[in-house]
């Protein structure tokens, strides 16, 4: 594939409707939306049904993009991150329908100091974890790495829900900073 295409430019030209770009867009980050999918899914087969529902959510949404709000990845990767929640919560919803009980998912964050030399992006996030307090640290990534919902946190962590929003808040607002400076 040319260097020359990035998330960004494609995304302009997938709002146009060029298939082409999206073909390229889909070459260029479905296997960093897969591993995103993966994580919070769980489930090989899940993981696929949120990419495809990501990339059709981008074919009709590319035109809401903004490049002076993030990069197109994090753009992309937000919404991986949201039809997989989706994904998991539909299924949660059936098993209880079904069986009348919750199953927690009792799996820990997945090792991401492995993962850093694959990624300069991955490296910048984890330095910019780095800077936050454990408190603030723990709830971001349980809530944006695990989909975890602010009151599964507020439960976690025995602290109000209001508690948790600001903490979550302040968090990202911190991360954001950081990776600007970063960039």
């Amino acid at each position: 594939m040319n260097e020359g295409y990035t998330a960004e430019r494609l995304l302009v030209e997938v709002a146009r409707q060029d298939a082409e770009a999206f073909r390229r867009l889909y070459d260029l980050a479905s296997p960093k939306l897969f591993a995103i999918a993966l994580r919070i899914c769980r489930d090989r087969s899940l993981a696929e049904d949120a990419v495809q529902e990501t990339f059709t959510a981008v074919w009709r949404r590319a035109s809401a993009f903004d490049a002076k709000r993030g990069t197109g990845m994090v753009w992309l990767a937000a919404i991986a991150r949201n039809r997989s929640i989706d994904m998991l919560r539909r299924r949660t919803k059936d098993a209880r329908t079904q069986t009348g009980v919750y199953q927690e998912d009792l799996m820990r964050i997945p090792d991401l100091e492995n993962a850093r030399a694959d990624y300069a992006e991955l490296d910048a996030l984890m330095n910019c974890l780095a800077e936050l307090d454990e408190a603030q640290r723990q709830t971001v990534l349980l809530a944006y790495y695990e989909g975890w919902t602010r009151e599964e946190l507020g439960q976690k962590f025995e602290t109000p829900v209001n508690t948790i929003k600001t903490r979550l808040r302040r968090g990202i607002a911190k991360l954001r900073g950081c990776l600007e400076r970063a960039a």
